[in-house]
């Protein structure tokens, strides 16, 4: 089983923190929840900050040895 079939995608990772962000936003949800998605919410934002350096990283090491090679999603 591959990397991607066992953690969600940046994608997926990023419409979830979209979502406790619009559930948040209502104002609707009991103190205890909203912590608990305040919390995820931090979680996931960070995952995400991680995933686009190691891509940016990815991308500035291409460009820097000057090959053409696709990047490998599993590296």
């Amino acid at each position: 089983m591959s990397t991607s079939d066992q953690t969600p995608s940046f994608e997926a990772k990023l419409t979830e923190l979209e979502s406790l962000v619009r559930q948040m936003e209502q104002g609707s949800m009991p103190l205890d929840a909203s912590l608990d998605a305040f919390e995820k919410g931090v979680k996931l934002a960070k995952e995400c900050h991680s995933i686009l350096d190691n891509a940016s990283q990815k991308v500035t090491e291409i460009k820097q040895s000057g090959a053409e090679s696709p990047l490998d999603p599993d590296a």
